[in-house]
């Protein structure tokens, strides 16, 4: 590869090959830009950049936390002397009378469904983190802050949906005016832009290496040395600063598991039917927010969704939530196979039914919690179907770890990220990485195959139809 010569104070221009990489996340071509996109950009400018966005996600991740343990603990009636207090929410809802889950949930359908409207409404047009990567596109402060916020309030009030969304735009954000505002080239633009939100997942779940990660794997799609330096410098930065207001815990404390033979087996087995299940989940959220109303109705579907759910959650609080709760019973082994049956079918429905009514938040928290609930069922029906004698069962507690690693890596079409994310949640001992991998293997070998099959199931209908044109296949 040519490069240009570097001077003490410049980056060397970024060629050809290095901008696809960078610019062109997962493989699609750049967009056309001037000559003046390409310049060289001062070495300093970019570190202070570097460093400010690092900041900035970790003090807006930390702001967003507390704000979240805040609406929790006012609208549930627990710990309201405490922000980061060691009382769960799962305990919180679950002291909560009846009637004040319902209203709870009540509101948060009248906050989701006026608040997403007026965005919609009367903001400008969003532009998702993906967009302002790929195409360069500014993110409007205004509806960027108040999409997060909304996201924030609702998972407090026991929205299903996941809160990690909201601290990545808000460092993309910050990112974003910082950059424009220095100066940069329109490369380094999206590569700040894109290590913003990996700082802020890193910030707000404490995974400094799941978040430079997230952002190589999953936003720009490669690992060059141009990438990875910032991507690992934003995101440390950012959970270091997380820590002061914070401090430097673990999402999840498990037990110690161990790693036996059948286990193994297990997670051969397994795997690919987690992969069908997590191919099929993906599939069934992503026509949920694409048809999400943007009108009207959003109110009105909003707030029937939440005070269903309401009514539900008198039976089983484990349900509202971003999913941190049954994913925590679920890993320690304190959930019997029915119970954990019954969770999945409905968490699936309202995380279905959240995003139809026009809900906003994230998959991945959720999409954690459903792999480790599917994974106890397997993993009771395994050990119910031995013969007697057969020392052949596993733990309840290891099965879901690894099934909730391998169903995000799907869902979340990220299997690098998704194991790191199950390490630095976690902190499992690392020998636990060979049946997780083999997990993760067969489900995301397993999902591609299915993309596969759709892929050329649309292409023979489209020859019929007499359509040239040949729809993509979602990576796996």
């Amino acid at each position: 590869m040519n490069t240009t010569q570097v001077t003490q104070d410049t980056l060397p221009t970024i060629t050809t090959p290095a901008r696809a990489a960078i610019a062109a996340p997962n493989g699609r071509e750049p967009a056309t830009t001037s000559t003046d996109d390409v310049r060289a950009t001062p070495l300093v400018t970019l570190a202070v950049v570097t460093i400010l966005t690092g900041v900035g996600a970790g003090i807006g991740g930390t702001l967003l936390a507390a704000l979240l343990h805040i609406v929790q603990h006012l609208a549930f009636g627990y710990a309201q002397d405490q922000v980061f207090g060691a009382q769960s929410f799962l305990t919180g809802v679950t002291a909560a009378s009846a009637e004040r889950r319902f209203a709870v949930l009540t509101l948060c359908g009248v906050v989701a469904g006026l608040g997403w409207y007026a965005v919609h409404r009367y903001g400008a047009k969003l532009v998702s983190i993906k967009e302002a990567v790929g195409r360069a596109r500014p993110m409007p402060v205004g509806s960027t802050l108040a999409h997060a916020l909304l996201q924030i309030v609702t998972v407090a009030l026991g929205s299903p949906l996941g809160r990690e969304v909201a601290p990545r735009e808000i460092g993309a954000l910050v990112a974003d005016q910082l950059a424009r505002r220095a100066g940069l080239s329109t490369e380094h633009c999206r590569l700040l832009v894109a290590c913003g939100a990996g700082a802020g997942l890193a910030a707000v779940y404490n995974v400094p290496l799941g978040g430079a990660i997230f952002v190589l794997e999953v936003l720009l799609g490669t690992f060059a040395w141009r990438a990875v330096l910032p991507a690992f410098a934003t995101s440390a930065i950012a959970a270091a600063v997380a820590w002061i207001g914070m401090g430097a815990e673990q999402q999840y404390t498990i037990p110690t598991f161990d790693v036996t033979a059948p286990l193994v087996g297990w997670s051969l087995v397994c795997g690919p039917l987690v992969g069908v299940a997590a191919w099929a989940y993906a599939r069934l959220t992503e026509s949920a927010r694409a048809n999400a109303p943007r009108d009207w109705r959003a109110p009105v579907f909003a707030l029937a969704n939440f005070m269903v759910l309401g009514l539900v959650i008198a039976w089983y609080p484990q349900l509202p939530g971003n999913g941190k709760g049954p994913a925590s019973l679920a890993f320690n082994g304190e959930l019997v196979t029915a119970l954990a049956f019954v969770l999945l079918v409905l968490r699936v429905a309202f995380t279905w039914s959240s995003l139809r009514a026009g809900a906003a938040g994230g998959l991945l928290t959720p999409g954690l919690a459903n792999g480790a609930l599917l994974a106890v069922v397997l993993a009771g029906v395994w050990n119910g179907a031995l013969p007697q004698g057969w020392e052949m069962s596993v733990a309840l507690g290891a099965a879901a770890l690894i099934g909730a690693t391998a169903f995000l890596a799907v869902s979340m079409r990220m299997p690098i990220t998704a194991v790191v994310l199950a390490l630095e949640f976690t902190h499992v001992n690392q020998d636990f990485l060979a049946p997780m991998l083999l997990a993760v293997a067969g489900a995301a070998c397993t999902a591609r195959w299915l993309d596969q099959r759709v892929q050329r199931v649309a292409t023979t209908k489209s020859r019929g139809n007499g359509s040239s044109t040949v729809p993509s296949a979602n990576a796996g």
